[in-house]
């Protein structure tokens, strides 16, 4: 088998290519991506022989139509904007996957598209259920870029399945990943000193282990697995819980301090927290995973044990006292009472529309 890995400049879909191309069924991997691969992944590619392609989102065409190619696995979907912002941060989700599907459709060798997609698509808000189903349709329509790009990716991805029913797809909508060396801005957001949470709100959280995923990517590719699952840990974690794992200090601020807080991370070159994430941090999402275990017979580790390993890889813990900085709490303050003015002026306005 021939596969073809999307996304290969960043860590899933560079760990993906790697584990494929030392795989038995795979005879030869080529990674595909619009910026080079570098440092650690680029090094581990070239390592396993993997064939990388740079080119723009339309070269993606004659690397599936003359590259042998048997399996696609589309991992070049991307949660936040970059330096070209969401404009091109839509366009490479969703021009970049109708180029994708042009070219896999067009391509009779083509049996098998594996899609990363993310529990997101989903939402999150006070509508929610207790629990999703791979069957429950989003209950408001998401604030986030990224999980409007989702759903409109897997409307595609649904779109080329009646087209071409005799290709095996297969949708993995993957929680939230973390690992003991996951580096996200969400992992950034547990390794704060203070924690901002929203007040009155404990969110049930479920995350899905980075080692786990990969497994089930790879067994999504060599195996033939149609349709779409959740893919998430066991059990949930409630913020509060996982505030008090990492050691850290939660300070609960009224919710446009988290919409504050994400634009001073976004300064401090923290990291970008999207509307995505912060709407995760008020209402919380949790997802059904029983067709995954079934239909794959494997069982990943529960949400409370990925957190732990995240918590062990990353030095985290529960005992003694977490030293914080001057600065830390001066941007927590300032993060607090820009929250706080926020309120005032929405409040305001609202009694002035009264008044008028």
């Amino acid at each position: 088998m021939n596969v073809l890995v999307t996304g290969v400049s960043r860590y899933v879909g560079a760990t993906l290519a790697v584990r494929l191309a030392e795989h038995a069924r795979v005879r030869r991997v080529i990674g595909f991506d619009t910026v080079e691969p570098t440092g650690d992944l680029r090094a581990r590619l070239d390592e396993r022989g993997v064939r990388i392609i740079v080119s723009h989102l339309r070269g993606i065409v004659p690397v599936v139509a003359n590259g042998d190619v048997d399996a696609v696995a589309h991992m070049g979907v991307i949660s936040t904007p970059g330096r070209g912002g969401r404009a091109a941060m839509k366009e490479q989700n969703i021009i970049g996957t109708m180029q994708l599907l042009a070219a896999c459709q067009a391509t009779p060798r083509v049996h098998k598209l594996v899609v990363r997609s993310s529990t997101a698509a989903y939402g999150a808000s006070f509508r929610d259920p207790a629990v999703f189903t791979e069957s429950t349709p989003p209950t408001l329509v998401p604030r986030g870029g990224f999980a409007k790009d989702i759903i409109e990716v897997e409307g595609y991805v649904r779109g080329f399945a009646r087209r071409r029913p005799e290709v095996v797809t297969t949708v993995l909508r993957l929680a939230p990943l973390i690992g003991p060396h996951a580096d996200t801005s969400l992992t950034r957001y547990f390794s704060l000193p203070v924690v901002p949470t929203v007040f009155g709100r404990d969110p049930r959280l479920q995350f899905i282990h980075v080692d786990d995923a990969l497994e089930i990517l790879v067994r999504s590719v060599v195996e033939n697995h149609r349709g779409t699952y959740n893919v998430a840990g066991e059990g949930v974690l409630a913020l509060s819980q996982a505030v008090r794992r990492a050691g850290r200090l939660a300070i609960p601020v009224v919710e446009p301090g988290m919409a504050a807080l994400a634009a001073f991370a976004k300064v401090s070159g923290m990291g970008e927290f999207s509307h995505d994430q912060l709407d995760l941090f008020v209402h919380g999402r949790v997802v059904d995973t029983r067709a995954l275990t079934e239909e794959f017979g494997f069982r990943p580790r529960s949400t409370e044990e990925a957190f732990a390993d995240f918590l062990y890889g990353q030095g985290l813990h529960h005992d003694g006292f977490v030293p914080l900085r001057p600065d830390a709490l001066h941007a927590l303050e300032a993060s607090v009472l820009e929250g706080i003015r926020a309120v005032r002026t929405a409040t305001r306005q609202r009694r002035v529309g009264v008044g008028s």
